[in-house]
This record gives structure tokens, C-alpha cells and sequence, in this order.
């Protein structure tokens, strides 16, 4: 299927392709079908979760392993039970990231990572109950090794 897309214009995708958000993404509710797409030359660590409701509706999203190998996210059991897991290591993760400008001011997200069952692409952004990460972490603050936003 063809799809419009804010960053990479008219791409082709299939169906298999398509990450389901049964609750939407937060303050997105209604959005509920996106495409994970990675940005070239990122290595896939910098990607855009692409809306196929409104191809103007696109975020930036970072692999949070990549910026911090020790990211260990742990969710509830409600949760992994959405998720169709019994384990949070059972899950892929990815964080939002605002961009600023300079982007040595970007933020991402680590509190509210996007967890996705690799097997049904099912995904959910979810609040981790933990004081160690938090919303609005400064890019700038990790090391040369994760890519910019």
C-alpha cells in the first residue's frame, strides 16, 4: 500500500509493516496505526513513528539503548498482559525525542518509552514506575555514542 509521509514523502509499506496502538500514543488517542521508519545513515537509531491516519503526524523517536545501554524499563503486569508478554525484555523500546533548536537542547523521553511486541505489533506508550528515568532528559547529557535528534 502507498502511504504519505511527513519526512520521506509517498512510501510503500505492507500490511504486516503497520504497528497497532490500541490506546493511540499520549494526547494521540486517536491515532492508532503507525509505521516505525528509520531516518538514513541513522544506523536505526534515530526513527520517526509515521501516523497513517495523518500524514502530517509524525515523531521523532530514538532506540533508548543506544544512548544508554544500561536503560533497563520494567512494566506492570497489566501492561505486559496487553502487550501479550510475560516479561518486559520480551519487548522492542523506543523514546520520544522533541527537537530544539540548537539541538544540543533536544529532549527524549525516557520516563514514557513506546514498548512493541515484536510478534503481533502491538505497542503502547507507557509510564514506567520508577524515579530513575525521566521525561525530559537533555540529549545533550549522553555520551558521543547515541546518535543526535
Amino acid at each position: 500500500m502507498k502511504v504519505q509521509s511527513k519526512y520521506f514523502g509517498e512510501i510503500d509499506c505492507e500490511k504486516e509493516d503497520i504497528l497497532t496502538f490500541p490506546a493511540g500514543l499520549f494526547g494521540f488517542e486517536e491515532e492508532r496505526e503507525f509505521l516505525l521508519l528509520p531516518f538514513e545513515g541513522s544506523a536505526s537509531t534515530l526513527l520517526c513513528f509515521q501516523s497513517l491516519q495523518t500524514p502530517a503526524l509524525a515523531f521523532v523517536a530514538m532506540d533508548p539503548f543506544a544512548l544508554n545501554p544500561d536503560y533497563t524499563p520494567v512494566l506492570q503486569p497489566q501492561e505486559l498482559k496487553a502487550l501479550g508478554v510475560t516479561e518486559s525484555q520480551a519487548l522492542g523500546y523506543y523514546v520520544l525525542c522533541v527537537v530544539k533548536n540548537p539541538v544540543s537542547e533536544s529532549t527524549v523521553n525516557l520516563k514514557c518509552p513506546v514498548a512493541i511486541n515484536p510478534e503481533t505489533r502491538v505497542a503502547f506508550q507507557v509510564i514506567l514506575d520508577t524515579e530513575d528515568y525521566e521525561m525530559r532528559h537533555p540529549l545533550a547529557e549522553f555520551s558521543q555514542g547515541g546518535a543526535p535528534c
